[in-house]
């Protein structure tokens, strides 16, 4: 990986004032563009945006087991360099998110040891931020 493109995600949110607030403020997202249905973040050099969607009382999140933990499914988020990790993984908990999986080291003395963490928006899409010490290791078997 000689050079990584810039992803592009939209994600729904029911609550389009709320969850600007949660991406701007609580994760220090820079907004770019915007409309009174749909609001661009820039996340760690990457393209989120916000699209408003009624809530749906249907819609849950699935969780799949890995190393001992509950991961919701889907989710999203990005993979960051170790001292970012450790410093906005503090930063997020001196602003009182709620974590679905508290940050920890995953597959400890394994191929692919990672730091991770979980935690839901707003509107309830789940993230994942993570931590290779070793970026070899993303793709790694």
């Amino acid at each position: 990986m000689s050079h990584v493109s810039p992803f592009h995600i939209a994600i729904p949110v029911h609550n389009l004032a709320e969850c600007r607030k949660f991406y701007g403020e609580v994760l220090n997202c820079e907004e770019g563009r915007s409309s009174d249905q749909w609001v661009d973040f820039n996340l760690f050099g990457h393209q989120l945006v916000i699209h408003y969607k009624p809530k749906s009382e249907t819609e849950s999140l699935h969780h799949n087991p890995v190393d001992g933990h509950d991961v919701p499914v889907p989710h999203y988020g990005v993979v960051l360099p170790w001292e970012t990790f450790e410093s906005f993984s503090e930063e997020l908990k001196k602003k009182n998110v709620k974590f679905v999986i508290e940050p920890y080291i995953r597959f400890k003395g394994l191929v692919g040891e990672q730091a991770t963490m979980f935690f839901l928006d707003p509107a309830g899409n789940a993230l994942e931020f993570k931590a290779f010490k070793d970026m070899g290791q993303l793709f790694a078997k």
